[in-house]
């Protein structure tokens, strides 16, 4: 019997030190594992998660983890006892790392404020146009507006693609965004310099993991959604007539 409990003891104890060594394993030796089991799978950064032995990889603009104990691929959200989500915090940083890439000359440019504000936008969503009002009434603000048309909103694509043919970008911006154009058309676009914008602003939403408008990056800092109060929190209170340089 003290054989019997001695190697049971001793089996249990392998199998913490196995764990152990695997949750301590280095970033490479994760993504060597991760590249043997799951060779589809393009890896940018790895990084330990506060879960022993589970690692958070970036996987294009996702964050997946991989758990290479059990060779095992986990998709989801994780979140905290008080409301927040782990994984979309990490994809923002991500992406935050990647501000220093994104073309400002590409995007609409309104305002010339202190406050460097990037935003991607669908001129047909809701959300965005009270976003619009909202910075319409700074004067703090110097706003990059790209596009990210939904495919939920039919017309959202000619409506980009109406400001990014217009001469006064930010007037035409302005009119799409106060509704004139739901009911009446729009004038047609053949621009093909106006249609590759566009791509490229949707190519580089994807790159940042955009996949609903709008969203913000406030100085640096994330915002998801037309969520007034945490946008004024990262700007400041402030009430003035907006002017265009």
């Amino acid at each position: 019997m003290k054989k019997i409990l001695a190697s049971f003891v001793m089996i249990i104890l392998t199998a913490a030190v196995a764990s152990s060594c695997l949750a301590g394993q280095s970033e490479t030796e994760v993504r060597q594992t991760l590249a043997k089991t799951f060779p589809g799978i393009k890896a940018g950064e790895i990084s330990s998660s506060d879960i022993p032995g589970l690692y958070e990889v970036e996987a294009g603009s996702n964050v997946i983890y991989f758990y290479p104990e059990k060779g095992l691929l986990v998709f989801g959200e994780i979140w905290t006892k008080d409301g927040r989500n782990i994984t979309a915090d990490k994809r923002a940083r991500l992406a935050a790392a990647k501000l220093k890439d994104v073309p400002l000359d590409k995007a609409v440019k309104i305002g010339n404020g202190k406050n460097k504000v990037i935003e991607f936008t669908d001129p047909d969503c809701p959300y965005c146009r009270k976003a619009a009002e909202f910075f319409k009434g700074r004067d703090d603000v110097t706003l990059y507006v790209f596009f990210f048309p939904l495919p939920i909103h039919k017309d959202a694509e000619a409506h980009a693609r109406y400001v990014l043919c217009a001469a006064d970008k930010r007037h035409a911006l302005e009119e799409v965004m106060s509704g004139k154009y739901d009911q009446e058309k729009v004038e047609v676009c053949a621009d093909e310099k106006a249609s590759a914008l566009l791509k490229e602003h949707m190519d580089l939403g994807t790159k940042l993991g955009v996949k609903a408008t709008p969203v913000f990056w406030i100085n640096g800092q994330y915002v998801a959604g037309a969520n007034i109060p945490a946008i004024e929190g990262l700007l400041g209170k402030k009430t003035a007539t907006h002017t265009q340089p």
